[in-house]
């Protein structure tokens, strides 16, 4: 068995950060510059970052293999969170969305990894999800020794569990250390995805009620305690360091329920917070067929993917002892203090997505 000290680590070198113009890349960018790294950052989207002498952007697609080759040269560590976010499942998927997630984040992944490893990448660290190992039962404080999960609620799980698999097996492969974060629900200034749905609902005055039995908990990620995790997985991916091979739940430490979670969002907006409940195998199963009307007649989606429900209905949480103990990992910020800092950002979103609505 392989000695691993957690002691060992290293200096990032030049980095580039993939989704470098999303939600966590551009969160990542900020953080790494203002560490005093060379970051280049990679997204099909132009950077919303100012130009700085030590940011350099590249724009373009990941499913390039050309501009991807060319990303790499140069490169100590890949930050590697860019992906397509597709919560479509079942049956009723078309082969186009399957086709487009398997390109973006099962092939986009493979190419970037080898035109690393022929590059001379040292290290490489995959923004996973925590959705990998889910399977529809509950999880409290699971750890990273949980099987893969086998059933597939949506192409997003189905690909990360592809990508994931394949890039840890790539460790140590021509010279490059790799492994994973684990996520769970990303959360923060920047955020277009945690609050937009409940958003969208609170907007046409359907959210009425709360989903479930209200013990339900879950997990979330404060985008800078998630970029905290990963930088710190990467100054460990040294031969003989604790990462190298290695998957890691980084999250915030601290399980909820949603609704207890979102209920300072909901009362900072002003939007009255629902007292009544309503079981959640109900109101699943009414989206799961409402979805399936969408797929096969075109109608309009439903306002909560089916998944969705079932994460919020049971328990599914995970245990962050092992980054804690291989990476010296702590959360920066706890949920209140990451509320205080991100809240005027969510009511200013809220305004504006009212504004758009035209309430």
């Amino acid at each position: 068995m392989t000695t691993r000290d957690f002691n060992k680590t290293t200096d990032l070198g030049r980095v580039l950060v993939t989704g470098g113009s999303g939600f966590v890349g551009c969160n990542f960018v900020k953080t790494l510059l203002a560490k005093g790294y060379k970051v280049r950052s990679f997204d099909l989207a132009p950077s919303p970052l100012p130009a700085q002498e030590n940011l350099e952007v590249v724009q373009g697609n990941i499913c390039d293999q050309e501009l991807v080759r060319k990303c790499v040269q140069g490169i100590d560590t890949i930050f590697h969170t860019a992906a397509i976010i597709e919560l479509k499942g079942g049956s009723a998927v078309t082969q186009e969305y399957r086709d487009r997630s398997y390109a973006i984040n099962v092939e986009g992944t493979k190419n970037l990894l080898r035109f690393g490893q022929e590059a001379g990448v040292k290290r490489f660290v995959y923004t996973a999800s925590n959705s990998v190992v889910i399977g529809g039962q509950p999880i409290s404080g699971g750890d990273e020794t949980l099987p893969y999960a086998e059933r597939f609620n949506d192409l997003y799980t189905e690909t990360k569990v592809v990508a994931e698999k394949w890039v840890l097996e790539q460790n140590g492969k021509n010279g490059i250390l790799t492994c994973s974060i684990r996520p769970s629900g990303i959360w923060g200034e920047g955020d277009q995805t945690m609050f937009r749905h409940m958003f969208n609902q609170m907007i046409a005055g359907l959210l009425q009620a709360q989903v479930g039995s209200g013990k339900a908990k879950l997990d979330n990620s404060y985008v800078h305690n998630l970029v905290h995790g990963h930088i710190l997985a990467a100054q460990h991916l040294v031969e003989g360091g604790t990462s190298p091979g290695q998957a890691y739940f980084i999250n915030d430490g601290e399980p909820i329920n949603m609704f207890d979670f979102s209920r300072p969002v909901v009362e900072a907006v002003g939007y009255p917070f629902p007292k009544i409940r309503v079981p959640a195998a109900l109101v699943k199963g009414i989206m799961a067929f409402w979805q399936m009307l969408h797929f096969k007649f075109g109608i309009q989606e439903p306002p909560v993917p089916p998944l969705a429900i079932e994460r919020i209905a049971i328990d599914n949480y995970f245990s962050i002892a092992k980054a804690r103990r291989d990476l010296g990992y702590e959360p920066l910020y706890n949920t209140q203090q990451g509320l205080k800092e991100c809240i005027p950002y969510y009511v200013e979103m809220y305004k504006k997505m009212k504004l758009a609505a035209g309430k």
